[in-house]
C-alpha cells in the first residue's frame, strides 16, 4: 500500500522513538504513544492466530498505561535490566482516511548486570495508528510474541 513519503517517514519515526522510550526506560514518555482510549495487548502467537483472548499483559486505555508506569517504577521489584528494541520496517496493510493499520517485526534484547546478553522476545506488531493534533498516535498495539513460553516475567513493555 502506497502513502505519501512524508506520512510514511513519519510512522518510522514513530517507531523509532518508541524503541527509544522503551530503551531509555523512558515510561511516562512511552505512555504519550497511545491515544487515550488505546489497547495495547502482549499475546502468544497461537492465542492470537485461534482467537483466543487470553494475553499475558492487557491495557485498555491510557490511564492502565500510566499505572504500569507507576508500578514499574514504584512498586514492582525484580532484577534490573536494559532493553534493546530492533524494530522491522513498518508495512502499511491499509489506510483508512486518517488511521493506518500497519505491522512491524521485532526482537527485544535483554541484557541483565553482570549476565551475557540474550534474546528475550520475538515477535510483530499489528498496530492501529491514528493521527491526532500532536502527531501519530497507537490506538492499538498488539504484541504478538512467536515462543509459547516467556522467560520469567515480562516486567517492562515491549
Amino acid at each position: 500500500m502506497s502513502l505519501p513519503f512524508a506520512d510514511y517517514l513519519a510512522l518510522t519515526q514513530l517507531y523509532a522513538d518508541y524503541a527509544r522510550s522503551c530503551d531509555a526506560a523512558d515510561w511516562d514518555g512511552w505512555c504519550e504513544f497511545f491515544t487515550d482510549d488505546c489497547i495495547y495487548k502482549l499475546i502468544p502467537r497461537e492465542n492470537h492466530e485461534r482467537g483466543l483472548p487470553l494475553a499475558t499483559l492487557y491495557f485498555e486505555s491510557k490511564g492502565m498505561l500510566k499505572d504500569r508506569a507507576y508500578a514499574i517504577r514504584e512498586t514492582l521489584f525484580h532484577d534490573p535490566y536494559y532493553q534493546r528494541h530492533v524494530i522491522g520496517v513498518p508495512r502499511i496493510l491499509r489506510v483508512q482516511g486518517e488511521t493506518l493499520h500497519c505491522e512491524a517485526n521485532y526482537a527485544v534484547f535483554r541484557t541483565k548486570l553482570s549476565q551475557v546478553t540474550q534474546v528475550f522476545n520475538v515477535g510483530r506488531y499489528l498496530d492501529t495508528v491514528i493521527r491526532t493534533a500532536s502527531g501519530l498516535k497507537f490506538a492499538s498495539k498488539l504484541c504478538i510474541y512467536d515462543s509459547e513460553m516467556i522467560p520469567n516475567s515480562i516486567i517492562y513493555p515491549i
